[in-house]
C-alpha cells in the first residue's frame, strides 16, 4: 500500500460522475454521484470481481473510489483492465475519520467517499501491481511461518520446565544433536501413561516443528528464486550488513522509489519519524509514529543493531546519536534504522550500489 502525500492527488480532472463503493465482506452499496448537482442514487451488490465489473460497465463513470481493503487488489486490477481512474481512500487519515456523528450506514460511508473526491479532499492510498503484491503477500507468510515457529519452540521449552528439564539455550537448543535427544524423550500420545502425557504431547510439537521448518524451507526457497532475478534485491546486498530477507522486504514495499519527494518522506511513509506535539507555546517530540508497513520498520530497527558489527560507517553513524549515554541506545538504533532505510531508498533512486559515505552527520 502506498501512501499519498496529499488528499485528492491522484483524482481525474472534474469528473462528471462518480461511482463510491463501500466494499464489504459479502455484499457492497454503491452510490452513483453526479457532481454537478450533487444527485445520488445507492445499489447494493454482491463484491464478486464479475458483479463490479458489470456494475462499472452499466454505470461507466469518470471515477471509481472505494476504500482501502481486503478486496482493493482486485478491484484496482479490474478498474485498470477496463481503464477507469480509482481513488483508494486512506481511512487512518483525519479527514476521514468519523467525529460525532448519530448515524453511520454503508450509504453513508459510500456518499462520503463520492463528496470528499468530488471536492478533491480524499485523502489517498496506492496500490501497487499485483506481482507485487503477491510478492510482499509471500514475505509476510515466510514472516508468520517464522513466528510460528518461535511459538513451538517456546511451548517445547515450557513443557521440559514443566518437567525439571532443561535445554540449551538459544540455538544450541535445536541443533542436530539436541533434537535427537528430545525425539528420545518423546512417546506417541495413544500409548503414553496417564504420568507420561507430556512425553506424548512432546511428540506433536516435534512433528509441527518439522512442518513449519518444510513449510519455512520453502517459501525462503522462493523468495530466494525471485531475488536473484531482481537486480535491485542484489543491489542493496551490497551494504555490509543488509541480508536478503531485508533487501526483498524494502524492494516489495518501496517499490517505485520515484513516488518520494524526499528522506523525511521515505521515513515517514515507514513511521520512522518522531510524533509532534504542538500547542500554544509547546513544541516537542515524542515518540516515532509507527504508521506504515510494520515488519519492515522491525526488521530495519532489528538490522541497525547488527550494524555495529557489520558496517563501520552505520556503526559511527549510532555511537554519534548514542553520545556514550545507555538511556539513548534505543534512539540511537531507530536513528540508524531511518538512516538505513534512507540509503537504502537512495540507491534504488539513483541505481547506485554501496558506497561509504564520508560523513555521517545525525
Amino acid at each position: 500500500m502506498h501512501n499519498s502525500t496529499t488528499p485528492g492527488s491522484c483524482q481525474a480532472n472534474d469528473p462528471a460522475r462518480i461511482l463510491a463503493i463501500d466494499l464489504g465482506k459479502f455484499t457492497s452499496v454503491a452510490c452513483d454521484y453526479r457532481t454537478a448537482d450533487g444527485s445520488h442514487t445507492f445499489t447494493t451488490i454482491k463484491t464478486r470481481p464479475q458483479v463490479l465489473h458489470d456494475l462499472i460497465v452499466k454505470r461507466a463513470p469518470d471515477r471509481v473510489v472505494i476504500e482501502i481493503g481486503s478486496p482493493a487488489g482486485w478491484v484496482r486490477d479490474l478498474c485498470e483492465a477496463l481503464d477507469v481512474p480509482l481513488q483508494i481512500a486512506n481511512p487512518n487519515h483525519e479527514a476521514w475519520r468519523w467525529k460525532n456523528v448519530k448515524r453511520k450506514t454503508d450509504r453513508d460511508d459510500a456518499l462520503k467517499l463520492a463528496k470528499l473526491s468530488a471536492v478533491g479532499q480524499l485523502p489517498t492510498v496506492e496500490i501497487p501491481a499485483s506481482h507485487v503484491r503477491q510478492w510482499r503477500a509471500l514475505i509476510l507468510y515466510r514472516s508468520k511461518l517464522v513466528a510460528r515457529r518461535t511459538a513451538i519452540k517456546n511451548s517445547i521449552r515450557s513443557l521440559l520446565d514443566r518437567q525439571g528439564m532443561g535445554m540449551p539455550v538459544g540455538a544450541k537448543g535445536w541443533t542436530n544433536k539436541a533434537m535427537s535427544v528430545l525425539t528420545l524423550e518423546a512417546r506417541p500420545l495413544a500409548s503414553c501413561d496417564p504420568e507420561d502425557l507430556w512425553r506424548g504431547q512432546l511428540a506433536m510439537e516435534l512433528k509441527a516443528y518439522g512442518q513449519v521448518e518444510a513449510l519455512i524451507d520453502q517459501a525462503e526457497a522462493k523468495l530466494d528464486t525471485l531475488a536473484a532475478g531482481d537486480e535491485r534485491v542484489t543491489r542493496l546486498q551490497t551494504i555490509p550488513g543488509v541480508g536478503p530477507r531485508l533487501s526483498e522486504l524494502l524492494v516489495a514495499v518501496i517499490d517505485d522509489p520515484k513516488r518520494f519527494k524526499s528522506r523525511k518522506q521515505v521515513g515517514s511513509y515507514l513511521g520512522l519519524v518522531p510524533r509532534q506535539i504542538a500547542s500554544g507555546t509547546m513544541d516537542r517530540q515524542t515518540g516515532i509514529t509507527k504508521s506504515g508497513h510494520r515488519l519492515l520498520r522491525s526488521l530495519l530497527v532489528e538490522v541497525s543493531w547488527l550494524m555495529q558489527r557489520y558496517n563501520p560507517e552505520l556503526k559511527r553513524f549510532y555511537e554519534q546519536v548514542c553520545r556514550g549515554s545507555k538511556s539513548r541506545r534505543k534512539i540511537a538504533a531507530v536513528a540508524t534504522a531511518r538512516h538505513l532505510l534512507v540509503i537504502c531508498w537512495a540507491m534504488l533512486r539513483d541505481k547506485t550500489e554501496w558506497s561509504p559515505p564520508e560523513r555521517l552527520a545525525t
